[in-house]
């Protein structure tokens, strides 16, 4: 599975610095393209020569290419690589992580980075139980790195104790099972709806909502990266595809994401409806910009189509339909109607009295209802973090 993976392997400050000659020799012994970002802390604890030969690449430390003067660009780095892997992870390296730092080269390229990344830490068992240390850990895995355990062990201080990065062997297997993974949904086509939708009042103004359509953009990313070919149908929003696997439909109102659902469901394998689509619009939308003439305006409404209620009623078998609710009153009762009514898998409920839930910010904590009320619950965690356990449903469903 690592074969021709483009992998960029970060070094930091840390005695177990040597353990990334290892992991560099087996990732291009399983045939993948390494590259390696080392911070110069890392460079007192192992030679740039070491980590060349073994990686077959040069080793890249400062900003600037000494013999040159060239910019080495941590833009780059970030776009070439399948997926990132700092391994040791130093406690101060996690500490700029979680802080947004880039006083280096390989912190900038992580800032910058589009690819999954993971991390190894290793330290010292008191520095990697102190609050500082676990806080800034949980708030990396929060916003969606994958941290590779540390091990029980001899210590560099002499201690014993929890510390260790993982063994190189363990984190290969870790890459292995992640690109496995990815192909799960190969040959399967997906259907995802995000965003508001913007109804016309006139040429000016319009009803909306404030969703940003962050989950449904999540959404579709990681079910291109198991495999599925993707239509990404989104109202008016600032969020971008950078997948190859995912096709963006870009709408404005609800009739016309209407249309282009109506056209990609009868081939689709997997519909999730994660778009906040307006249930009402203009009764009549003026051709002109209606003028201001007197206090009160009063502007009659008439109902959209319910895009995932009509969907749903022409669901045939080996279709998934995923539904979101966003709920302030009954939020279970509330949600668990919808699923029946509109003929979901299962559904996600957020609720607006949850703090993080909802629309603009990037956490939401969420329930998944499937049928037979099974409910399962989760902490607050980052969309894309969400967006992955969704997608895990989803292949479960599927499995």
């Amino acid at each position: 599975m690592i074969r021709g993976k483009k992998i960029l392997v970060g070094v930091t400050g840390s005695i177990a610095a040597y353990k990334a000659a290892h992991l560099i020799r087996l990732l291009v012994k399983e045939s993948a393209e390494v590259k390696v970002i080392a911070t110069p802390s890392a460079l007192d604890f192992i030679t740039p020569l070491t980590l060349a030969t073994l990686s077959r690449n040069p080793v890249y430390s400062a900003f600037q290419k000494s013999d040159t003067g060239e910019w080495n660009n941590h833009v780059h780095f970030g776009l070439w690589a399948d997926v990132m892997i700092v391994a040791p992870a130093s406690a101060n390296t996690l500490a700029k992580m979680a802080a947004g730092l880039c006083d280096n080269l390989l912190l900038a390229t992580y800032l910058s980075a589009r690819c999954p990344v993971f991390l190894a830490p290793a330290m010292d068992v008191d520095m990697l139980n102190h609050p500082a240390t676990r806080s800034n850990m949980d708030l990396l895995g929060a916003r969606g790195n994958r941290l590779i355990s540390t091990t029980i062990g001899d210590l560099a201080s002499g201690l014993t104790g929890d510390g260790r990065m993982a063994e190189p062997e363990e984190i290969v297997d870790h890459l292995q099972r992640f690109f496995a993974s990815k192909k799960k949904l190969k040959n399967k086509k997906a259907l995802v709806t995000a965003g508001p939708t913007y109804e016309a009042i006139d040429p000016v103004r319009f009803i909306g909502n404030h969703a940003s359509g962050k989950m449904g953009f999540a959404i579709a990313e990681i079910l291109a990266e198991h495999g599925a070919q993707v239509d990404l149908v989104t109202g008016p929003t600032h969020e971008q595809i950078h997948h190859p696997g995912v096709t963006v439909h870009r709408v404005v109102s609800a009739a016309e994401m209407f249309a282009v659902c109506q056209k990609q469901f009868p081939t689709s394998d997997i519909t999730v409806f994660a778009a906040a689509v307006a249930d009402y619009r203009p009764a009549v939308a003026a051709t002109q910009k209606i003028k201001k003439s007197k206090d009160s305006l009063s502007l009659k409404l008439a109902g959209t189509t319910d895009i995932a209620a009509t969907l749903g009623k022409k669901k045939k078998k080996g279709q998934i339909i995923v539904g979101f609710a966003l709920e302030t009153t009954n939020e279970q009762q509330n949600a668990a109607k919808k699923l029946k009514a509109k003929n979901f898998d299962f559904i996600v409920l957020n609720s607006l009295n949850d703090q993080g839930a909802g629309f603009g910010g990037s956490t939401n904590k969420v329930q998944i209802i499937s049928k037979g009320n099974k409910i399962k619950r989760f902490p607050l965690k980052s969309k894309k973090e969400v967006a992955a356990d969704i997608v895990d449903t989803i292949m479960e469903n599927y499995a």
